[in-house]
């Protein structure tokens, strides 16, 4: 957009060639269109001057006119303090400077006027501003042609080198001035900037910059937002269309004795509704002709496991093998040990394959996979090594898939000539406008209903003075049978941080239950070592079992009534709900209870507040994106958002987000190529976003 007008940004007014491989190094800002995108994160309004009688609390920032009185000097060396008496002519306020006190010396005078801004503070009950801007009146235009100021993102190492958000203010005034007079090329068409009522781009980029008002804020920002999200939207359906074009999909058209006999004979309870229709969806999607790639979530104990047994049984039906691939070992095994049993009656061949698989096994295991023996191969990213090569892989099943990177799945697509249909399971829900960001080009299904017969697990907040009771209903818990998990945010105590700890936890609990078996669980384990403790508590040998969150994913051990979590407070809502649905597997009543001091902020009572009202995974994850942004949702650092969004939040603008799909969708419906004079715009900006060549729509 730029770079024809300003090639180099080290030749712009107020950078040069130190400040550009800062930007560089610390925004990744090497372009002038890179730098136009760097948007201010917040504006204060400075059209209005207050008096120094007016500062509150509620006043986060002031500015005020008047005269320094008179100057002091407090203490030596590093704790020296510069004082400044300024006076509006009604009160006095003191200025403050902690550093670049003699710059500051040299600069101003007493009895002159000068214009102040900056953030008061409170001090032994009287108000200062510590390290204002003071400018003179005559270097600043009207009040009322100030409108907002903009705040920009900084760095430290920045900060240091004296490139703060004014400095930074200033270099993009320079920029914006060099091209005041300039034609900026268009990125949205005529059409849709008319319907949708949008700001033009140049006009937007001045006003999301320098706005004067805000209603001129508002519509540059509504302008920016849309432009973020449809090219996001417009990049992923577009990738899928080309997908859906060039990539066959195996043709799974028998329903054969597999599945019929397993669903009439051998099922071992009446599959669920929602279940039945998302094996319908399934059955759809591989007797198409296209290749399936359908994203399966369904909260903890919903059944989603079945739905992939029978979705492999067809896949077997019609000559092919499936694959599932977990994160870890212990999810692996279970996932053998479910199937095995589910599949015992069958003529099934099952096998395992982990990083803990012998090097005598795994020739045969080679061997019968090359040969089409084995016909489900269950295990975790050994699968895509070189040496695995199947003879015919039809459908390749990822549970919770967030766990992989990109480039580790796409290996997976290569184990065919024809990339296999593909079904990806999670146990987090998530929220709806994520999943069309971040799985916008996979087909979604969800399970929403519980297996007949599930209590839901009752969660209760308590505070840590409340530990003896607790103590009491767990060996009650025991007594009666059931087993006790217990987790921590910390391995080993912490000087930093006022936490409760594992390795302190599990002596506690030796001590106050030295009746019970105990084990400890925690990353820093050998394999061996944490699979043989999580063994000894899945056969019920072990009646507690301590542990940090290597456990919130794949254990499955119905006979565990109780869930504590140490600190609560430490972790998000969908972690609290992925551990909480450790619990409450089996026919008896489950508890998860929430330990926490007694220092809550309000978005952390918010949290409690939320698990202890509801079981449901999609009102917390709707809550969890509210509450954390999307940034902070787990995966999603490498779950495929092929753009970054630098001004649009899928958290708040969600409705915007569906308004940008279909724009973007009825324009790929007429024109799938972007082949139409029209919209070559789109097409040249589409081109200009991407990063890497990745195929983001193949690599669901």
């Amino acid at each position: 957009m730029l770079e024809n007008i300003i090639p180099d940004i080290k030749f712009l007014a107020g950078v040069g060639p130190k400040r550009a491989e800062l930007l560089k190094k610390e925004l990744e800002v090497v372009s002038a269109d890179d730098l136009i995108r760097c948007y201010p994160y917040r504006y204060v309004d400075r059209s209005r001057f207050y008096y120094i009688h007016e500062i509150s609390s509620d006043v986060p920032f002031i500015q005020i006119k008047g005269q320094i009185t008179r100057f002091e000097k407090h203490g030596e060396g590093h704790t020296q303090r510069l004082v400044a008496h300024f006076t509006d002519g009604r009160s006095t306020i003191e200025l403050v400077w902690f550093r670049g006190i003699k710059f500051v010396q040299e600069k101003l005078k007493t009895r002159t006027d000068y214009i102040v801004f900056g953030r008061p503070s409170l001090f032994n009950g009287h108000w200062n501003i510590p390290h204002p801007d003071i400018d003179s009146p005559d270097d600043l235009p009207p009040a009322e042609q100030m409108g907002l100021q903009p705040y920009y993102n900084t760095t430290e190492k920045m900060k240091h080198n004296f490139l703060n958000s004014k400095a930074l203010q200033k270099i993009m005034a320079n920029l914006l001035l060099q091209i005041k007079d300039l034609e900026i090329e268009e990125t949205l068409t005529p059409e849709i900037i008319k319907k949708y009522s949008l700001m033009g781009l140049k006009n937007a980029l001045f006003n999301i910059h320098f706005p004067l008002n805000a209603d001129k804020l508002n519509h540059a920002r509504q302008r920016l937002k849309f432009e973020e999200l449809f090219f996001v939207q417009l990049h992923i359906l577009h990738q899928t269309k080309l997908r859906e074009q060039n990539v066959k999909g195996f043709i799974f058209n028998k329903i054969g004795s597999l599945f019929n006999d397993y669903y009439k004979k051998y099922l071992p309870f009446e599959l669920t509704n929602a279940q039945k229709r998302v094996l319908k969806e399934i059955r759809a999607d591989v007797g198409s002709g296209r290749q399936m790639n359908r994203l399966l979530q369904g909260d903890v104990g919903s059944g989603k496991t079945i739905v992939a047994l029978f979705a492999m049984l067809i896949a077997l039906d019609n000559g092919f093998q499936a694959a599932i691939m977990t994160p870890t070992e212990i999810l692996s095994q279970q996932h053998y040990d479910t199937i095995s049993t589910l599949l015992e009656r069958m003529n099934v061949n099952i096998a395992l394959l982990t990083g803990s698989t012998k090097a005598k096994e795994r020739e045969p295991l080679h061997e019968k996979l090359q040969s089409g023996d084995i016909h489900i191969l269950i295990g975790t990213h050994a699968l895509i090594e070189e040496t695995v090569k199947f003879k015919n892989l039809g459908l390749v099943v990822i549970d919770e898939q967030h766990r992989f990177g990109v480039a580790q799945r796409a290996r997976l697509w290569q184990k065919n000539t024809q990339p296999p249909h593909i079904l990806v399971m999670t146990a987090t829900p998530i929220p709806r406008t994520l999943a069309m960001t971040l799985y916008g080009d996979l087909k979604i299904s969800v399970i929403d209903e519980l297996p007949p017969g599930r209590k839901p697990v009752q969660t209760y907040h308590y505070f840590m003075n409340k530990r003896q009771a607790l103590n009491k209903f767990l060996a009650k818990q025991i007594d009666e049978g059931r087993q006790i998990y217990i987790v921590y945010p910390l391995i080993k105590e912490s000087e930093k941080l006022d936490l409760q700890d594992l390795e302190a936890g599990y002596r506690y609990i030796c001590e106050v239950f030295p009746q019970y078996k105990a084990e400890k669980v925690h990353g820093q384990m050998k394999p061996k070592e944490k699979d043989h403790a999580m063994q000894r508590f899945v056969s019920g040998e072990v009646k507690i079992l301590v542990a940090t969150t290597v456990i919130e994913v794949g254990v499955n051990v119905p006979n565990a009534s109780v869930m504590v979590i140490e600190n609560a407070e430490r972790f998000g809502l969908s972690q609290l709900h992925q551990l909480r649905g450790r619990v409450g597997r089996g026919a008896d009543q489950s508890y998860c209870i929430l330990l926490t001091s007694y220092k809550l902020g309000a978005d952390t009572r918010k949290r409690l507040e939320i698990m202890t009202e509801t079981n449901d995974g999609f009102r917390i994850a709707e809550a969890d994106l509210q509450l954390r942004g999307p940034g902070d949702m787990d995966g999603t650092a490498q779950s495929g958002m092929p753009f970054d969004l630098k001004i649009a939040n899928i958290a708040q603008d969600g409705r915007m987000l569906e308004i940008a799909r279909k724009v973007a969708a009825e324009i790929l419906a007429k024109d799938p190529a972007l082949l139409a004079e029209k919209n070559f715009i789109l097409k040249n900006q589409l081109k200009k976003l991407r990063k890497e060549p990745v195929n983001w729509g193949l690599i669901s």
